[in-house]
């Protein structure tokens, strides 16, 4: 977590989810004519019925739309659905830089996660790579606070992972049942990525991730001029630690299965 401040750019692209269309409802107020039956008419099936071997009407198949609709993705208009309101559960609020004066982000839960919605400063620690040196970064640091499965620092630049704010008085995140390779949903202007959370910063400051992740959301990566200045919602499944914690394919088809569940897919 950075202690200064950056000049953050926000990214423009943006991705545009898919509208479902259903059958049209009919308004509560229409009156609906339905004509007189004669008595000696009897009613079957509507034409294009489904019957049973009995001649009984037979359970409808699933139509092909909504099992591709099942199959989607989830979206972010689903995630961010779920976290409009807020269960604050931290001792107050968090900073989103170190310079800022006023404290304005919560933490909040679900019964299944834990979210905020913050900015994204650039995390470019642990391994030293082209991207993330003490060229590029000026405060670049060779270790994560969570490590590989081989005892190794992360790599900021290959491994999308979020940063949590040290276990202190506003909030412990080891208590909310995260820790090192918990699974992370985070959205930005209509795109989701699955991350993991890989380090910490100060216990005062929320709002980062690694410099991988910021390239997975079209966000400037540079370490110290890139970054988003708001619109990044972080929700962090609780329970959800994967191994090893370096696996993107893992994090990526364990957090759109934890998703499915969360939207209630």
């Amino acid at each position: 977590m950075r202690t200064r401040t950056f000049a953050l750019t926000a990214a423009t692209s943006a991705v545009c989810g898919a509208a479902l269309l259903g059958p049209a409802a009919l308004p509560a107020t229409a009156d609906v004519s339905v004509p007189d039956t004669p008595p000696d008419t009897r009613v079957g099936p509507a034409p294009g019925s489904i019957t049973d071997a009995a001649g009984g009407l037979a359970d409808a198949p699933v139509s092909a739309g909504l099992r591709a609709s099942a199959d989607l993705p989830v979206s972010a208009e689903e995630l961010l659905a779920e976290v409009r309101s807020c269960r604050q559960i931290s001792r107050g609020k968090y900073r989103t830089d170190a310079n800022r004066a006023k404290a304005t982000v919560p933490v909040c839960a679900t019964t299944d996660a834990v979210f905020w919605k913050a900015d994204m400063d650039i995390d470019c620690d642990g391994r030293k790579t082209k991207a993330c040196n003490t060229r590029t970064d000026p405060y670049f640091q060779p270790q994560t606070a969570f490590t590989t499965s081989r005892g190794k620092p992360l790599d900021s630049a290959r491994l999308p992972f979020v940063v949590v704010p040290a276990p202190g008085r506003i909030w412990d995140y080891r208590k909310s049942g995260l820790t090192g390779g918990s699974v992370v949903a985070v959205i930005h202007r209509g795109q989701v990525r699955y991350a993991v959370i890989g380090d910490t910063g100060p216990a005062g400051i929320i709002g980062e991730g690694s410099y991988a992740l910021a390239k997975e959301l079209s966000i400037d990566p540079h370490p110290t001029t890139g970054g988003a200045a708001s619109g990044v919602t972080y929700i962090a499944f609780k329970d959800s630690r994967i191994s090893p914690i370096e696996s993107r394919a893992t994090a990526e088809s364990r957090g759109e299965e934890l998703a499915r569940a969360f939207v209630g897919r």
